[in-house]
């Protein structure tokens, strides 16, 4: 991942300037391992770099987190409209001092410099995508400027800039044709070579676009009731799974617990949590251990791997581990 050192011309505005993000929180949490990210990128925005077949996308790409993450993106203003995608997990997120969490298939849009925040105070777990499009904007009321190889019919171009710059709405409800639009564009920013998918990127931008216009035309998603309900209910039980850690749990129970199938369980636990079952729990059961390992110093190893629904004090050692990248005695250790 590079950083490169080119500026962006700040924004002004009641005395206080702007300037661009540079994401110095998601680069030091990359340094260490916390999630994958890729993204390409020019100026100080991190990732690999763009050339100039796309000249005004400023940053494009994603990351994946499936752990748990111990930073965010506080306050932060971009100089283009940007554009996030959650395709997994959950997120809190802020903007215009509203806060809520995203969740699976929640699409914003982020006006020329629009202050936002990702995170509360970390992000979560989930796949994150984004898009960042500079339109020459530097002052509020100055008109958006699209690159020129932005392909959108003239009316098309405008409708859409007059839905963007007047509509007050910035959280939506993305459909699969949007999301599996970002997938492909995830796919595109994994497989590029110095430019390689630079025609790709650009027809999938303008695809995006597109897409984003069907939905502002239209003003609402039509949602899958059937779909909703047992998402809702896949997520009631999840929440309430800390509390009942320590019983012999199998997929099949969490399943029949939640009231789904196990196939549709699987589905949307992977969409709420950004991980299999099996290891969600296992990491909800870490979790668990870890404040009894501080908490009850006296106990054993195999009292706290008990304790936690583990059923050997090896396989609690082990998952531990793979967690927290030492054993359960080496962390009390720490604490000691």
């Amino acid at each position: 991942m590079k950083i490169n050192i080119q500026k962006i011309q700040p924004y002004e505005a009641d005395g206080v300037v702007y300037h661009a993000d540079t994401c110095l929180p998601l680069v030091d949490a990359v340094k260490r391992k916390k999630l994958k990210f890729k993204a390409l990128a020019r100026y100080t925005y991190p990732g690999d770099r763009l050339n100039e077949d796309t000249l005004g996308l400023n940053s494009v790409g994603y990351w994946d987190a499936n752990e748990p993450q111990d930073w965010g993106l506080d306050w932060h203003r971009n100089e283009g409209i940007e554009i996030h995608f959650l395709e997994s997990g959950t997120m809190p997120y802020s903007q215009e001092n509203k806060e809520l969490e995203l969740s699976p298939n929640h699409l914003t849009i982020t006006r020329p410099w629009e202050a936002h925040k990702v995170g509360n105070p970390s992000i979560g777990m989930g796949k994150f995508y984004w898009v960042i499009i500079d339109l020459d904007v530097r002052r509020p009321h100055q008109n958006w400027d699209w690159p020129d190889w932005i392909m959108l019919a003239p009316n098309d171009l405008l409708r859409l800039t007059t839905i963007l710059r007047q509509n007050e709405k910035w959280l939506w409800k993305a459909d699969k044709k949007i999301r599996d639009c970002f997938k492909r564009i995830g796919e595109a920013v994994d497989t590029d070579n110095e430019g390689s998918n630079s025609s790709r990127i650009r027809l999938l931008v303008n695809y995006l676009l597109i897409l984003l216009l069907d939905l502002l035309n239209t003003n609402e998603v039509v949602l899958n009731e059937s779909l909703t309900d047992s998402s809702r209910s896949v997520k009631l039980f999840l929440n309430e799974l800390k509390n009942n850690l320590p019983e012999a749990w199998t997929i099949e129970l969490m399943a029949k617990s939640a009231g789904v199938g196990i196939t549709r369980f699987t589905h949307h636990c992977k969409q709420l949590t950004n991980l299999t079952p099996m290891r969600y729990l296992s990491m909800k059961r870490v979790e668990m251990a870890k404040n009894i390992l501080m908490e009850n110093k006296n106990l054993s190893i195999a009292e706290v791997a008990y304790s936690c629904g583990f059923a050997t004090s090896q396989y609690f050692s082990t998952i531990f581990k793979r967690h927290e990248k030492c054993t359960p005695l080496e962390f009390r250790q720490k604490i000691i």
